[in-house]
This record gives structure tokens, C-alpha cells and sequence, in this order.
């Protein structure tokens, strides 16, 4: 590991500050995840402080997962006040994304860098599509039932999530969305889906990497505590300011100018991924 200079640390710290600032934001305005952007960004800025390359996405995307932990809970907090969760939902799903985000907290320990810069690639550039359609895809009029809907839906979602370093919302309300979900239930019931993704997942990359080279100073595994606090501290409070501007910003252009940073930020990590 290289040595760092206090100049070079300090220059860190703003962009950790501005990585949160701009993470809140769009989380609150387009109601995605903080971590669809902190991953990358950190991934950027670590390739920068001369991380090694084979743990340096693992160290992105746990550290991801560490700041949707108090983020999840404020945000899933002001749902349930304005009613918006799904209860019944939440029970149904919950036991089974916990179970699919522990074990992709420890399978991570088994991953190559480039397979977790793959995974994130791969499935950015679908949400990035996803997000540039006009109208919203529609598969069935309401959820499937059986396996599919009480098993390998909930199970995909944790587990891919805490994989990519994101919370609920960035997988599960397009998915419930397709099966017809209400559109502010969906979203209501992901804010609590994301600590239910989170707390498993950080444990299970602290678990794997707890022993690994070369990491970060006052890292925990691959959660670099430093990074995940400065990141939180912005983002807590620039978040609700994303929601106000969410009302007088037009959501769909805004929607369609995100969509072209994460189609490019996808086309990026999937270059690095292969190379």
C-alpha cells in the first residue's frame, strides 16, 4: 500500500463528502439507490490510492452496503409514518432476501474482483434501460405465486443486491413494478428491504474479508470505515433535498439523463471487468 500524504487524504475526504452529497441527492430525486452511484465512483477512486485491483471492488461495494444501513433506516422510517410499506409483503420477502443477501456477503469471499465488476455491469446496464423506456414494462397483472414469487424473486434481489453493493430499491422496484405492485408501496416496502440487504451483506464482506491483504487503513474486512462515515454524513442530509427538487425538476428528463450516466458508468465497469 502506498503512502498517503495528509494533502492527498484531505483531497479524499472531499470526494467522499461530494460522493455522498451527489448520492443523497439522486437518491432522494429519482428514488434510486445511493449505492448505484457510491460503487463506482469509489471503485474510480480507489484505482487512484493504488488499492489493489483483485480486492478493490469488494472494498467499493462493502462499503456501499455500510452506508445504506443508517440510510435504510430513515428512509424506511419515514415510509412506514406515511403508510407506504407493505407489511404483509415485507414478511413474505424479507426472510428470504436476508438469506440471499448472507450469502452473497459470503460468496464475495470466493469472487474475483472482476466477476463482482462484471455482476455490477451487467445488471446496471439493464436498470439504465430500464430506466430510458418511456413507459414502465409490464409482465403480469399481479406477482406470481409458488417458488417464483416466494422464492427465487426475493432470493435474486438480496442476493444480487448485496453482490453489487445496493440497497432495495434499485432491483426490487422495477420488479415489483412489472407485476403490476403500486408504484408507492413498491418503493415504500424497498426502503425496507435495504436494511434487510445491508446488515447480513456487510457481515458477510467483514467475514470474507478479514483477513485479506493490502487494505485500506481502519478497515473492517472490506468496509473502509472512514469512507462509509464521510459518505453517510452528506448523503443523510442531502437526500431529503433530492425529494424537494423531485417536485419542481421535470422527474422524466431527469430520469432519462441518469439513465445515460449509468448506461456509460455500466459500459465502463464492464470494460474493466473483461480487460
Amino acid at each position: 500500500m502506498a503512502d498517503y500524504t495528509l494533502a492527498f487524504l484531505l483531497v479524499l475526504a472531499v470526494a467522499m463528502l461530494c460522493t455522498g452529497a451527489i448520492a443523497g441527492v439522486l437518491a432522494g430525486l429519482l428514488g434510486v439507490g445511493g449505492g448505484i452511484v457510491i460503487v463506482p465512483v469509489l471503485f474510480i477512486l480507489f484505482d487512484y490510492l493504488d488499492i489493489p485491483p483483485q480486492i478493490s471492488m469488494h472494498i467499493a461495494v462493502a462499503t456501499s452496503l455500510a452506508t445504506i444501513i443508517p440510510t435504510s433506516i430513515s428512509s424506511a422510517r419515514s415510509h412506514h409514518k406515511k403508510g407506504s410499506i407493505d407489511i404483509d409483503m415485507l414478511k413474505s420477502w424479507a426472510p428470504l432476501i436476508f438469506i440471499g443477501a448472507a450469502i452473497g456477503g459470503v460468496l464475495s469471499k470466493y469472487l474475483a474482483s472482476s466477476s463482482l465488476t462484471l455482476i455490477f455491469g451487467v445488471i446496471a446496464l439493464l436498470v439504465s434501460i430500464n430506466m430510458a423506456l418511456p413507459k414502465k414494462v409490464v409482465i403480469a397483472d399481479e406477482l406470481p405465486k409458488g417458488v417464483v414469487g416466494k422464492g427465487i424473486l426475493p432470493s435474486f434481489i438480496g442476493g444480487f443486491s448485496a453482490l453489487m453493493g445496493i440497497g432495495g430499491g434499485t432491483l426490487s422496484v422495477p420488479i415489483l413494478s412489472a407485476f403490476s405492485f403500486p408504484i408507492h408501496r413498491a418503493v415504500g416496502t424497498a426502503s425496507a428491504f435495504g436494511l434487510v440487504i445491508a446488515i447480513p451483506a456487510v457481515i458477510g464482506f467483514i467475514w470474507s474479508g478479514w483477513s485479506a491483504d493490502l487494505r485500506p487503513p481502519y478497515s473492517i474486512g472490506y468496509v473502509s470505515i472512514p469512507a462509509a462515515v464521510l459518505i453517510f454524513s452528506v448523503s443523510v442530509f442531502t437526500a431529503p433535498l433530492g425529494a424537494k427538487l423531485a417536485h419542481s425538476l421535470n422527474p422524466a428528463n431527469l430520469k432519462k439523463a441518469f439513465a445515460l450516466f449509468l448506461f456509460i458508468t455500466s459500459l465502463r465497469m464492464l470494460w474493466v471487468g473483461l480487460s
